[in-house]
Formats: C-alpha cells, sequence, structure tokens
C-alpha cells in the first residue's frame, strides 16, 4: 500500500488527453447505464478499450459493488503507463517533475520535446516508469494531446508550442493510483476479456472508431490499427457478450453524418436486436475549423434505455 495520504475528495480523473476520450459525452453514457448497475447487481466491470479511461474513472468511484475490474488495451505503451502509476506513482511523479522543470527551463522546448520523444521511442518496449513518465510528457506537450504511431510503432506526433502546460498534477496521478488498486490492467485485444464475463458483468466497449470518411481516419493508437475487420469482430464479439447474459455499452461513430446509405451499425448490431440511440458530440480532431463542431455519435445497448 502506498505511503500517501489520498484525498477523497478529490476525485481520480483521467490524467491523458485521448483521441476520442469520453469526458465530454460522459454525461450521456452515465445516463444510458443498465438497471443492473444502478441497483447494485453488477459485480465486475471490464473496459476493453481503456484509452485515457473516462468512463472507468466514474464508474470505479460512483458503484463500490462492484467488486472486479478489468482493464484491457492493445497499446503497450499506455498499459505499461497505467500499471506503472498503479505500482510506482511516487516514482512517476518524481520522474515527471524533473521533465517539467527541463521544459520549464529550456530555451529550446522543441528541441527539448524531440529528445524526449527519440529517448521514449528508443526504449518504449522497456517497460518501466521513465517510460510512463515521459508517456505522460509527450502528451502535455505534443500537438492537440494526441497519441499516434507510425506503421514501426514509433510515437510521431509534432510538438505543441504551449507556453507553460501542466505537465504532472501530483495529487490527481495519486488519487488515480488509489482507485487503480482496484483494477487488473492488461495489454490484450478485445476478445482476451471473455474469459472474465459472466452474467452479472458490465462491460463498456470504446473501440477506435469507424472512420467518418477514408480521410477521416485516426485509428493509429497502436502500431497495428483497427480496420473494417477488427469493427465486424467487435460485432460478433458483442454478440457473444450478449448469449453470456452480461450488459454492454457501445460507442463508436455515426457514418451517417458522412454518408446517409452507410448501415453498417444497422446490419451489425440493429439487426440483433441491439439498441442504437444517436447523441451530439463536437468533432475534437480536425485541422481544419471548418471540420469541427457538433456531429452524431451512436450508443448501443443490449438492454431497453428509458430516458
Amino acid at each position: 500500500m502506498h505511503g500517501f495520504v489520498v484525498d477523497k475528495m478529490c476525485i481520480a480523473k483521467p490524467f491523458l488527453k485521448w483521441a476520442g476520450g469520453k469526458g465530454q459525452l460522459i454525461h450521456e453514457i452515465v445516463k444510458r447505464l443498465p438497471n443492473e448497475l444502478l441497483a447494485g447487481q453488477i459485480s465486475t466491470y471490464i473496459e476493453p478499450f481503456i484509452g485515457g479511461g473516462a468512463v472507468f474513472f466514474y464508474i470505479v468511484q460512483q458503484f463500490e459493488t462492484i467488486n472486479n475490474f478489468y482493464l484491457f488495451d492493445t497499446n503497450e505503451d499506455l498499459v505499461n503507463c497505467y500499471n506503472s502509476i498503479k505500482d510506482n506513482v511516487e516514482l512517476v511523479i518524481e520522474a515527471l517533475h524533473k521533465l517539467t522543470h527541463k521544459y520549464y527551463e529550456s530555451k529550446n522546448s522543441k528541441e527539448l520535446y524531440l529528445s524526449i520523444r527519440n529517448k521514449f521511442n528508443e526504449t518504449k518496449h522497456n517497460w518501466s516508469v521513465i517510460n510512463a513518465a515521459q508517456l505522460i510528457f509527450l502528451n502535455k506537450t505534443c500537438f492537440n494531446g494526441l497519441y499516434r504511431v507510425n506503421k514501426s510503432g514509433y510515437f510521431n506526433v509534432p510538438f505543441g508550442d504551449y507556453k507553460k502546460p501542466t505537465i504532472c498534477n501530483a495529487k490527481n496521478l495519486q488519487n488515480v493510483s488509489w482507485v487503480l488498486q482496484k483494477a487488473h490492467i492488461i495489454c490484450a485485444d478485445f476478445k482476451y476479456s471473455t474469459r472474465f464475463i459472466e452474467e452479472d458483468t458490465f462491460i463498456y466497449f470504446d473501440p477506435p472508431y469507424r472512420p467518418l470518411s477514408k480521410t477521416a481516419s485516426f485509428t493509429s493508437y497502436s502500431k497495428d490499427s483497427f480496420s473494417e475487420e477488427d469493427q465486424m469482430r467487435l460485432a460478433n464479439f458483442c454478440k457473444i457478450v450478449d448469449k453470456k447474459g452480461a450488459k454492454f455499452l457501445l460507442s463508436n461513430s455515426d457514418p451517417q453524418n458522412e454518408k446517409s446509405s452507410d448501415h453498417f451499425f444497422q446490419d451489425h448490431y440493429g439487426a440483433y436486436g441491439f439498441y442504437i440511440q444517436k447523441v451530439k458530440a463536437s468533432r475534437a480532431i480536425n485541422c481544419k475549423a471548418s471540420g469541427r463542431g457538433q456531429i452524431n455519435e451512436l450508443l448501443i445497448t443490449n438492454y431497453e434505455v428509458n430516458l
């Protein structure tokens, strides 16, 4: 157990900015949580695409009746970061403080950023608290707070040029570490989670979104992108989850924002009796201002939602 005292009034929040993060949609998701969860009948929570973890952080702090939390992602750097904060948060904070000091004192912050990015890529397969601290540093100082890698798996987001970003929020990291003590964090494909799914399980799926267009694709969170075939694998997996008697909620893009004749989700989810609802969300990642604004996203459940 850690030596620090956690401020129970200070709620743990996502410590990374993540493409497709659910901070802005959390109120819509909360309104659609299954009745079984609200009634204390869910004992296991699974999130097969942890990303920034906004929904997990809400669930883990609001529902004390859940005994088991299983978090998955195929992004090795991300999983290492979560586990490092869980097991060695003070060392992560210490390393982050050093990076922050260098950044604030640097006469050429872009050069420092590129140097840290190179070090991160050189040692990314050596899981450590240093790697975790570097990931957080890059996330706070890179362009738009993105995580993107090339086909070789190397982080390649350009410098963000922020004046004085908040790189290390030590109190939040300590609270994140506290809630992560309840979770098993595993680097694996979403199908690996099937061994933990029982009837009293709630699963939140937040996969890399299906691109709205060929030019809108942003699925490179790991060196293996999430393809159309993977989207179909996930749809089939949701049918397995449903047969097990578990409850799931899935978020994804609405292709009909761009093409009204695209019925992918109706064909692969609606046709099997799953419930599809459209909600408004902001298009956050777009290099052109004209490409940002309110669009529809989808929230899909295997249980009826009464709002």
